[in-house]
């Protein structure tokens, strides 16, 4: 049975609220399923996206899991939902996921046995899927680097993991070009748990230095990646709240006129 979806307020958008024994607990029912199933994160990005996209928005409404990411997204949902809070003991960031909160406990995953490793350059997916293996011990762990994506890397990247056959598939190509190759090729890969974790496998690898998770715990985690990757992070922090801050209001602008008719 597929988590139950809940609705994250002002954002418009739903997530599956869970915590890492939650997610471990779904990748192995999803892996028991021997379907093709996605696991996803929402952040303000993805927000953005999600409400800008329809190919994007398309992929998020079918996932398997959408998983609270970014901080604001889960006190916005944790806001609207104290009552479940409560009785669990537990606050909103616990609920707070991203990918390296739940990749170092893979090893309790049912009957995971085959792990694919796509994205980063050559030397940090060799030592990412290394740390993998001790992770996981006794699965079968390869992977392939996505340094340099293009087409033709892409269909090699199809055509490895029709042969590989994994169970799970961790892709870091970055947000949002991991979503995209997942949109357009989603049909043609073998049946599998594909998990879109963005830079997650270099901070496996070691080759990123992974936050505080106290500062992600308080929201803060935006400042420690400005603070390393200025270039890459200052249009999401400084520009894109903006952006999405009038998609939601020409959203319920155009909700509003609606229903008036």
């Amino acid at each position: 049975m597929t988590p139950e979806r809940q609705r994250v307020p002002v954002l418009d958008v739903d997530a599956t609220p869970l915590r890492v024994d939650g997610v471990i607990e779904e990748l192995g029912n999803l892996i028991a399923s021997r379907t093709t199933s996605t696991v996803l994160g929402h952040n303000l990005h993805s927000v953005t996206l999600f409400h800008s996209c329809e190919g994007f928005r398309s992929l998020y409404d079918s996932s398997a899991i959408v998983l609270l990411d970014g901080a604001p997204v889960a006190m916005l949902w944790g806001l609207a939902h104290q009552r479940q809070l409560k009785p669990l003991g537990q606050g909103t960031m616990a609920y707070r996921l991203g990918s390296m909160d739940w990749i170092p406990a893979l090893g309790s995953v049912a009957g995971l046995q085959r792990i694919a490793v796509v994205g980063a350059g050559r030397e940090a997916n060799n030592k990412a899927v290394a740390r993998l293996r001790d992770i996981v011990p006794g699965a079968t762990v390869d992977g392939m680097p996505g340094e340099g994506w293009n087409q033709s890397l892409e269909e090699a990247v199809v055509s490895w993991l029709g042969e590989f056959r994994p169970q799970l598939v961790l892709l870091g190509l970055g947000m949002p070009l991991q979503e995209t190759v997942l949109q357009r090729r989603l049909q043609e890969l073998p049946p599998a748990v594909y998990c879109a974790v963005g830079g997650a496998i270099e901070q496996v690898a070691g080759v990123q230095k992974l936050a505080p998770r106290w500062l992600g715990r308080l929201g803060l985690e935006w400042a420690w990646r400005l603070v390393l990757h200025p270039g890459r992070v200052a249009y999401r922090v400084f520009v894109e709240p903006w952006k999405l801050a009038g998609l939601l209001i020409r959203r319920r602008i155009q909700s509003s006129r609606s229903r008036g008719k």
